[in-house]
């Protein structure tokens, strides 16, 4: 049975948790530069490059997948979300990127099957891809709108480079995430596609897009219905929301996806807004409760959180939604549906 065979099978049985924030937790163990740098030698200071840490203290990414489980996730995500050529030139790190991401692999697949043996419920893993900090849509520089940082062309080769050593890495699923512009996201599927025709088998896709405003639209003007208009043709095995915002917000946003798509929702909201000093205090019961909601709604499949979310939150909501049936897919008249910032549907 193949991955995607193997999620629908679990999700259609009951709701699914994914799991929590990756960079809060890492910042409650209080590490020093040393402690990210190892012994790698690199030129640039590497305080805050969490993704190399499956490198250099790989039993913190270890410890964080592990209480994640514990809590009752059945999904993991890779601690991969800057392993990009892009991102990891920051820290002088890019010729590691494949090193990183095969090691953050096989670090989430080993407990995620270490918990399956342990219970015989099904564990997960996907492989996380970020956004980098390019932009394929928008220009950075106002006086000249036409200019772009980089191409299309080379951002498919940099989400390649990921994907690749992720899926060697024993990964279930590519989440392409924290989308804030859907022309990244298509590059992303792009490299996809092209690794599936390399290995000659299906490497599901899992879309997630952030908000940029409380309007629904992501950085390239894109609303919620636009976006899954322009990426159905993709199969994603998810698509849904995360991060910018906590549950409250997207409140509106995941009803309107959860009427138009036709495959599972995964929605993993932040632990409310950020305070004065950008630390998160919603609470789990809050944020559970919030969640909570939705599934009662039958507008979600997996839940789970993102910035400032702990695993005390996704016990919270695993326990909040235990029981509950999942969402079930609508079935969509055949028509034409497009997508310009707005979505189009052409009427038979």
């Amino acid at each position: 049975m193949s991955a995607r065979e193997r999620l629908n099978a679990e999700a259609a049985r009951r709701i699914l948790i994914t799991d929590g924030a990756f960079g809060t937790e890492i910042q409650g163990w209080k590490l020093s530069e040393a402690d990210y740098a190892g012994d790698l030698g690199l030129a640039k200071d590497q305080k805050g490059n969490n993704d190399i840490l499956a490198l250099t203290r790989p039993e913190v990414p270890e410890a964080i997948h592990r209480a994640y489980f514990a809590a009752g996730a059945d999904i993991a995500e890779t601690n991969t979300f800057s392993a990009n050529r892009i991102s990891q030139a920051d820290y002088a790190a890019e010729h590691l990127v494949r090193e990183i991401n095969l090691a953050s692999a096989q670090l989430a697949r080993r407990i995620a099957d270490e918990f399956q043996t342990k219970d015989g419920r099904p564990r997960f893993v996907a492989g996380a891809i970020g956004p980098t900090n390019k932009t394929l849509s928008l220009s950075p520089d106002v006086n000249d709108p036409g200019y772009r940082e980089i191409d299309w062309d080379t951002l498919v080769d940099v989400y390649h480079e990921q994907a690749a050593a992720l899926v060697e890495g024993g990964v279930d699923f590519i989440l392409i995430e924290t989308v804030f512009d859907t022309l990244n996201a298509k590059a992303g599927v792009m490299a996809v596609k092209r690794l599936e025709h390399e290995l000659g088998r299906e490497v599901p896709i899992m879309l997630s897009m952030t908000l940029t405003d409380l309007s629904g639209r992501n950085l390239s003007g894109h609303t919620v219905e636009a976006f899954w208009h322009a990426v159905r043709h993709a199969r994603p095995v998810t698509v849904g929301l995360n991060c910018s915002f906590g549950a409250t917000q997207l409140r509106p946003h995941v009803k309107a996806l959860s009427e138009i798509a036709d495959t599972l929702i995964m929605v993993y909201p932040n632990a409310g807004l950020p305070n004065e000093l950008g630390a998160y205090d919603e609470l789990p019961e809050t944020t559970a409760a919030l969640v909570k909601e939705w599934a009662e709604a039958g507008q979600v499949n997996i839940l789970g959180g993102c910035c400032g979310s702990t695993p005390a939150h996704i016990a919270a909501m695993a326990k909040a939604v235990a029981g509950l049936p999942p969402r079930k897919l609508p079935v969509l008249e055949p028509v034409t549906r497009l997508a310009g910032l707005e979505p189009f549907i052409m009427a038979a």
